[in-house]
């Protein structure tokens, strides 16, 4: 019972930050303001996080793992059709970019705000950054592909640049951009031998 209670305090410490800290901005919320709108106190937020970096890095990881969730679900739904998963990703992305309060990647945005390489949340950030591009790797394994990985960091690219172009551009053109995008990356990368 009382490991519930816990774990529904943290849930709600890290959906008041999830809220609050992609809307404005990791730096500019304070701890009081996550703990406010999570309906606790700062004595149980200490009981859960040693401090707000830790608190980020639940944020981060939260993200990440809501992420990985949709694309793995793209992936195993095109059951290797390469083009049915770019699809299924553009059409999220475009869907999400159009969501009111969209601001684009939450792993960009505490980049920026963290430019600390050795920072714990940077390391959260890296290590994300390096499951996209794994996964755009296992994407495009059934293509037999010369340079796999180099396609991988192309479509990370797009990837990135569709997140920026999401806040700062047309939300609703960034699906189709992106997909189009993709699917020319992707078809004019060189084939292996023999395949």
């Amino acid at each position: 019972m009382i490991a519930t209670v816990h774990g529904s305090v943290r849930e709600r410490l890290i959906d008041a930050a999830n809220e609050l800290f992609y809307a404005k901005g990791l730096r500019a919320v304070s701890v009081d303001k996550v703990v406010e709108r999570a309906a606790t106190t700062k004595v149980t937020f200490y009981r859960h996080f040693q401090g707000k970096d830790d608190l980020i890095v639940a944020y981060l990881e939260f993200r990440a793992q809501a992420e990985r969730d949709g694309v793995e679900a793209a992936i195993t739904y095109g059951g290797g059709d390469v083009d049915t998963a770019l699809r299924l990703m553009a059409e999220h992305t475009g869907t999400m970019a159009c969501a009111p309060g969209f601001r684009g990647c939450p792993f960009i945005n505490a980049a920026a705000e963290y430019p600390d390489h050795d920072s714990p949340v940077r390391r959260v950030v890296d290590t994300h950054r390096a499951w996209w591009t794994s996964a755009f790797e296992r994407l495009v394994s059934p293509l037999a592909l010369a340079e796999p990985a180099a396609v991988a960091d192309d479509l990370m690219l797009l990837r990135d640049g569709v997140m920026v172009a999401g806040y700062l551009g047309d939300p609703t053109r960034i699906g189709a951009s992106f997909l189009r995008s993709c699917q020319a990356v992707i078809g004019s990368a060189p084939r292996a031998s023999g395949g």
